[in-house]
């Protein structure tokens, strides 16, 4: 490649729909836990698409999935059965607590699945219930549904007026959701741990009494596992942990390796979609789901979800060293999803520092002004873990 071929194409970014800012960096190649852009330009990536690469930048148990399905069959309509999509449905319900699977493509789409199923179930079941109760600071998507019952704030205003039916509790905080639930009540919803929040997690006891107080108000418990599915807290799905069985689950990022595919999932007493209720054009074709499957294979071999944990604690760990040796906040989290809380708001500073460090960048992520979120592959090393903290040590006090 000439230096002229690495120059940052302005011409052609403008064609893009500006939605945020973006460095001036086009990513060529990936493998693992490293980008490299076309200028030659290496990246430790401890963002990983936002927790969807979850198995790393072109793992070949992705790539020859893609490559063999792609030259089979692409997409024969979801009027259909597929073979890959049959088998990764026989999959997910063989090593969860949930029955039917309906394929998607987002997360997002997921949770709107998972509304709909809901709502649809509080008619058939529960008088034409259809509230449903989220928490304050959540994020479910960005379709307007989604957004209606994220919790994040300012998005109650930016596309008003907002889908109503989303009641605001707090996280950890049981009185709280007793006191929205009424008659036109038909489900709570969550995530296991808040990570457009700042990576924060619903303690195991409150998943615990979440899921008796549910049963006993007869009304469904849907976890939004698009972030923590698929092994990324150490367990195949976060909610394990808590024992508990919930009623709905979705799954999306790491479900699909980096390939769009999302999921929602949900037992037998909960299915009532009947026809013509729920679809869509590309769910569930068999080159994604091939894809998924593949994933879903890696993370039950022996020993690799002991290896997560492991590695996660050892994230933690560090995280905590650091944290004491700079005189910051602390650290929180699960697995592979952690956060490092800052005195002070430098994160969004510290992100771009590292990113522009060299020779070899780090790409971290900052969903709050004082937290860092990491959200490495699952195959992550514990040296490019040791390496992420050297290079963090060294970033951080510039960024203050």
């Amino acid at each position: 490649m000439s230096e002229n071929d690495s120059a940052f194409p302005a011409a052609q970014a403008q064609c893009l729909m500006w939605i945020t800012p973006r460095p001036e960096i086009v990513f060529a190649s990936g493998e693992g836990s490293w980008l490299t852009d076309e200028a030659g330009k290496r990246y430790l990536d401890f963002v990983q698409g936002w927790a969807v690469n979850c198995l790393g930048h072109c793992h070949p148990a992705v790539t020859h999935a893609l490559a063999e399905q792609a030259s089979r069959l692409v997409n024969p309509s979801p009027a259909f059965y597929n073979r890959p999509a049959m088998e990764l449905a026989e999959g997910l319900v063989a090593h969860s607590a949930f029955d039917r699977v309906f394929f998607a493509n987002s997360g997002a789409e997921a949770n709107e699945g998972a509304i709909k199923l809901a709502r649809k179930w509080g008619r058939k079941h529960r008088r034409g219930a259809y509230e449903i109760v989220t928490f304050e600071n959540s994020f479910h998507g960005r379709t307007l549904a989604a957004m209606s019952a994220s919790g994040k704030p300012g998005w109650d205003t930016l596309y008003a007026p907002q889908v109503p039916g989303f009641p605001k509790a707090r996280l950890n905080d049981l009185d709280s959701v007793r006191a929205l639930v009424g008659p036109t009540t038909v489900a709570v919803m969550l995530e296991p741990i808040q990570g457009e929040a700042g990576v924060i997690p619903a303690t195991d006891a409150f998943l615990r009494d979440l899921r008796r107080f549910t049963e006993q108000e007869g009304i469904l418990l849907i976890v939004d596992e698009v972030q923590t599915g698929m092994g990324r807290t150490g367990t195949l799905f976060a909610h394990e942990q808590a024992g508990v069985a919930p009623d709905v689950m979705t799954l999306g990022k790491g479900i699909g390796g980096g390939v769009p595919l999302s999921a929602l999932l949900a037992r037998e007493s909960a299915c009532c979609f009947e026809a013509g209720d729920q679809g869509g054009t590309y769910n569930g074709n068999p080159l994604m789901t091939a894809v998924g499957t593949a994933v879903l294979d890696v993370l039950l071999a022996p020993g690799f979800l002991e290896e997560v944990r492991a590695v996660g604690e050892h994230l933690g760990a560090r995280l905590r060293e650091l944290s004491d040796a700079l005189g910051l906040a602390g650290e929180r989290g699960r697995g592979l999803l952690r956060a490092l809380l800052l005195p002070d708001g430098r994160a969004a500073r510290c992100v771009e520092l590292a990113r522009d460090r060299g020779p070899e960048g780090l790409l971290l992520n900052a969903p709050r002004p004082d937290v860092l979120r990491f959200m490495p592959a699952l195959t992550v090393s514990r040296q490019e873990i040791d390496l992420m903290i050297d290079w963090l040590r060294e970033t951080l006090p510039l960024a203050g």
